[in-house]
């Protein structure tokens, strides 16, 4: 045979256990040689041990189990079964990776497992049902970004907005934003751009989902101060769903039972005062928005917000507001 031969030969055989071959599933000199037959290749066991050996010195975990039904099997991967099944429902649980990329790339997980564990993976696909974004401009997106980033240079792009008719329109008659990016984060299942905007001297965010157009400039990024001032995790504890308003230290009143909503929302670090009666209160920073008070309203009436006076009258505002409209 062929010295190239003999090379592919034990590349095939690298392919084949990788994606028959589990703990659970082994195959036997004999098998390796049957499935070798699909690739116009064969070995007798001699040469099918030797190119084992040679895939353990390359580094590849060939375990073997003895007994009747005993073979090889690829033992330790790069990615275990439960890596790959976590990395899964984060794409499935994404709603800015659109359904047809979150299927492309579940099918490029399920290659890093063998074909009997990849059908785990299969089942997992179809246990949840999230909507997804329709915009498949997301990854031209973020590739953007991180080249800007990379290259030290700012981006243009223009936002969009949707419409009744389910449609994304560019904002403000297809505007061009200019900003200096400076990271992504996710927040609520939403991939962001934290990026700072010179012309209004401070840090904004942005959906990346809903950026047109995005390209790269020539201009050199600004805002390096800025953004090492700025506290991403802070920013992520006191903005609801994203949303901006006005910086403000709240007291909240909660019950007992609401330690846990406090705790995930503001982190462990939060100062806790107990109260009497199955109470405490804790001041948190928050950005003052109708969606902070959509979640205060949504946990219901054992969560109140105690002072300063000013946003309780805006809380009051926000509630007659709503009522208006029955």
């Amino acid at each position: 045979m062929a010295v190239s031969q003999v090379k592919l030969r034990t590349l095939y055989i690298m392919k084949i256990l990788r994606e028959k071959t589990d703990e659970k599933h082994t195959m036997s000199a004999a098998d390796i040689d049957k499935a070798l037959h699909g690739f116009g290749m064969s070995a007798d066991r001699r040469t099918v041990y030797n190119d084992i050996e040679t895939l353990r010195e390359f580094g590849m975990d060939v375990l073997q189990t003895k007994g009747t039904n005993g073979g090889y099997y690829v033992g330790s991967r790069k990615f275990e079964l439960p890596e790959l099944k976590l990395l899964v429902d984060a794409v499935q649980a994404s709603k800015f990776i659109s359904r047809k990329k979150s299927e492309e790339l579940i099918r490029k997980l399920e290659g890093l497992a063998s074909e009997y564990e990849a059908r785990q993976l299969q089942r997992n696909v179809f246990i949840y049902n999230r909507p997804k974004t329709g915009n498949e401009t997301i990854y031209y997106n973020v590739d953007q970004i991180h080249t800007a980033i990379l290259e030290n240079r700012q981006i243009q792009y223009q936002y969009g907005e949707w419409t009744v008719k389910k449609e994304l329109r560019p904002k403000k008659a297809g505007a061009i934003y200019t900003v200096s990016p400076w990271s992504l984060t996710w927040d609520d299942a939403n991939y962001y751009l934290i990026a700072y905007d010179d012309d209004a001297d401070c840090m904004k965010h942005y959906r990346v989902d809903k950026m047109q157009r995005t390209s790269v400039t020539d201009r050199e990024r600004v805002g390096e101060e800025q953004f090492q001032d700025f506290d991403l995790v802070e920013f992520s504890k006191k903005t609801f769903s994203m949303y901006g308003g006005h910086d403000e230290e709240v007291t909240l009143q909660c019950g007992n039972e609401l330690i846990g909503v406090i705790l995930d929302r503001f982190g462990t670090d939060v100062m806790i005062v107990p109260m009497t009666d199955g109470w405490f209160r804790v001041r948190v920073l928050v950005a003052v928005s109708p969606q902070f008070f959509g979640w205060v309203t949504g946990i219901g009436g054992r969560l109140r917000i105690a002072g300063p006076a000013g946003v309780q009258k805006e809380y009051v505002g926000y509630l007659k507001g709503i009522m208006e409209g029955y």
